[in-house]
């Protein structure tokens, strides 16, 4: 549904909003939460509640979770009641002087519809780690220096996504390359659904543009790859010998060959068993970097125990593929027309710019799930 007043149309917009809103209501179990919102608060207050810390902090975590269910459904049902009222006025004031009312109820609809999207998602996420944080790392693939470019511009693709969906981003690597664009991006990013939401993103994604760096301008088509890893929570335990891993230190740089520090804090930690190689340089200090290496290591090396236990990762990141041709899971195609396409689920868009310089992936990141949940 558009959000202005002359696509809304009005009665049976909201008539079908509010049905979908009570078969949200109905999976989630909106009245058995509120009940259990109460349940976790009386107990948050008894005496004794934080004489174990890290009960407690997942006491608090279940509130926080159950309780923003309880005040989105709410809210839907504000916005319900504020769309049927502004739709009411524009009736009784006629076309002319009830235009803004009737602009206003096509805003309350087109959000109420957007919170319906957001909650019926949600549900979708089952999977263990689904609800929590997530690592998102960029690589380029075939295309040589092309390809660290487009690299970039993926990085600054997901950091716009990020910013519009409000997550905390921690920027653990992101070295310039030689000539163009970043060897690579790890990036650890927090909120609501963020591992659930970014495994739509992980494949190969494929640029065809006019390539900046041939004089003759010829058409290049270019390859990068996303992986998405869950950050473990705290319960889970992953012990790493420390006489299996190599530390070594080294001076940082960020994109475009700035110094993101001035010592040699940036650390790289080799798992020598594995080969698995993490490199952090967002923090100051070697010891904050290590620290930061070494949970996106623990988290690799849990996917890698995964694997070894059902033989597959497309449950927890999607099938390893080459970064190249024939594997790409949707292309971005700026000439010789200008069109993003998920080859998965059809989802395509020929505003390129709201893409990647907006960041706005919903759409794609949506359908894809909406395409999985159909095939489960």
């Amino acid at each position: 549904m558009a959000s202005d007043a002359m696509t809304f149309a009005g009665a049976s917009d909201l008539d079908a909003l509010a049905a979908r809103l009570g078969e949200v209501e109905s999976y989630l179990h909106i009245e058995e939460a509120r009940g259990r919102v109460g349940e976790l608060e009386e107990a948050s207050a008894a005496p004794g509640f934080w004489d174990d810390a890290d009960a407690a902090r997942a006491h608090m975590a279940e509130l926080a979770q159950v309780k923003d269910r309880v005040e989105t459904v709410d809210r839907a049902h504000a916005l319900l009641s504020d769309a049927h009222a502004a739709l009411e006025l524009a009736s009784e004031l006629g076309s002319e002087d009830g235009a803004e009312f009737l602009s206003e109820a096509a805003s309350a609809a087109s959000e109420l519809m957007r919170l319906i999207d957001e909650m019926e998602l949600s549900s979708w996420f089952t999977g263990e780690f689904d609800h929590g944080s997530a690592i998102l790392s960029i690589k380029p693939g075939q295309g040589g220096l092309e390809a660290q470019d487009w690299t970039f511009m993926l990085f600054k693709m997901y950091m716009k996504y990020f910013a519009r969906r409000g997550w905390k981003v921690t920027v653990n690597d992101c070295p310039a390359a030689e000539v163009i664009g970043i060897d690579r991006a790890t990036i650890t990013v927090e909120g609501k659904d963020a591992f659930g939401m970014l495994r739509a993103e992980a494949g190969v994604h494929r640029l065809v543009r006019i390539s900046p760096t041939d004089a003759k301008k010829r058409r290049q088509t270019t390859f990068a790859g996303v992986e998405v890893i869950p950050v473990l929570p705290d319960d889970i335990e992953i012990e790493v010998n420390p006489d299996d891993i190599r530390v070594d230190v080294y001076h940082a740089s960020g994109p475009g060959g700035q110094g993101v520090n001035t010592t040699d804090s940036a650390v790289r930690v080799t798992h020598i068993p594995t080969g698995i190689v993490v490199t952090c340089q967002n923090e100051r200090s070697q010891i904050q970097n290590k620290a930061a290496c070494m949970q996106i290591l623990k988290a690799r090396l849990y996917e890698l125990e995964l694997e070894k236990r059902a033989e597959t990762l497309d449950e927890i990141r999607g099938p390893k593929t080459e970064i190249g041709f024939g594997n790409q899971i949707r292309s971005y195609v700026l000439y010789p027309y200008q069109m993003v396409k998920d080859l998965r689920t059809g989802v395509e868009t020929s505003n390129v710019d709201s893409v990647l310089e907006d960041g706005d992936l919903d759409p794609f990141v949506i359908g894809y799930h909406r395409w999985s949940k159909a095939g489960e």
